[in-house]
C-alpha cells in the first residue's frame, strides 16, 4: 500500500477541517447544494465530453487502485526473484518452475510461458504488448483525473458567476443575497479543493506509478528472456542491476555477494 497517498489526503482534509474549527466550527455554513451540483455535475459532464465512457469507466477505478496500492515486488526484489528462478532452472530445467509461487502477476505470466516452452520471440512480443497496454491504461487514468482537476476550478468560477448574477438580480431582496453569495463563494472553494486536494495529486501519482511500472515490467521482460536463454544467475543479476538507481547498485551488489 502507498502510505504517502493516504497520509497526504488525510493531512489535506485535516488542514481544511482544522481551519473551519478555528473559524467557529460551523460546518453547515460551508455546505451549499447548488455549489455541489455545479462542481460535481459540471466537472463530470465536461470530463465525459473529453473522453469516451469506456476510458472513464476503467480510468477512475484504476486511479484509486494504483494511487493507494503498490507493487508487491520492487526492482531490487524482482532481480532477486529472477536470480532464484534462474538457479532453479539451472538445476531442474523449465519444469522446475511449474510449482513455484511468484507474487508478481506479470512475472508469473512470464514463468508460465517458460514452463510451457514458448519460443523467445513469442514471449517478447506478448509480454511487451501486455506491458504497453497496461501503461496506456495507467496513462488514460492519469489524464482523466487531470482533466477533472482542470475542469473543477473552471466550473467553480462558473458557479461563482451564476451566484453573483443571482445576487445582483435580487439586490432589492436582502433575504436572497446571502444564499447567492454562499453559492458564489462555495463553488470556487469546492472547485479548488477537488482539483488541488484530490484530482491533480492523483493524476501526478498515477504518472509516477506509470514510470515505475514501465521500469519494473521491462526488467521482468528482460529477465524472462534471459531465463529463456538459460543464462546463469550471476549473469542475470549483473545485467539487470542496471535497472536500479545508481546509489542502490553497490548496496545491492554487496548484499547479494
Amino acid at each position: 500500500m502507498d502510505i504517502a497517498t493516504g497520509l497526504g489526503l488525510i493531512s489535506a482534509v485535516g488542514v481544511v477541517v482544522g481551519l473551519i474549527m478555528l473559524d467557529g466550527g460551523n460546518f453547515k455554513a460551508y455546505y451549499d447544494i447548488h455549489a455541489v451540483v455545479v462542481i460535481f455535475g459540471g466537472a463530470t459532464a465536461a470530463t465525459m465530453t473529453r473522453f469516451p465512457f469506456a476510458v472513464m469507466a476503467h480510468g477512475l477505478p484504476m486511479g484509486i487502485k494504483f494511487a493507494f496500492g503498490g507493487r508487491a515486488l520492487q526492482p531490487r526484489d524482482l532481480i532477486e526473484e529472477l536470480t532464484k528462478l534462474a538457479d532453479l532452472m539451472r538445476k531442474g530445467g523449465p519444469m522446475a518452475l511449474e510449482s513455484v509461487e511468484v507474487p508478481d502477476p506479470f512475472l508469473a505470466q512470464g514463468v508460465r510461458y517458460l514452463v510451457d516452452g514458448y519460443d523467445k520471440e513469442f514471449i517478447r512480443t506478448t509480454m511487451e504488448c501486455d506491458r504497453d497496454i497496461f501503461l496506456q491504461h495507467l496513462d488514460e487514468g492519469s489524464k482523466v483525473y487531470r482533466a477533472y482537476g482542470d475542469c473543477a476550478p473552471a466550473w467553480g468560477m462558473i458557479g461563482t458567476i451564476l451566484g453573483m448574477v443571482t445576487m445582483f438580480a435580487n439586490m432589492s431582496d436582502p433575504s436572497k443575497l446571502g444564499p447567492a453569495m454562499a453559492t458564489a463563494l462555495l463553488a470556487t472553494l469546492y472547485g479548488a479543493l477537488i482539483a488541488n486536494m484530490i484530482c491533480l495529486p492523483l493524476a501526478d501519482k498515477l504518472h509516477v506509478k506509470k514510470e515505475e511500472e514501465d521500469v519494473s515490467r521491462t526488467l521482468i521482460i528482460d529477465g524472462v528472456l534471459l531465463l529463456r536463454d538459460n543464462k546463469s544467475p550471476s549473469l542475470i543479476k549483473e545485467m539487470l542491476i542496471a535497472y536500479l538507481p545508481e546509489h542502490a547498485r553497490h548496496d545491492f551488489a554487496d548484499a547479494t555477494a
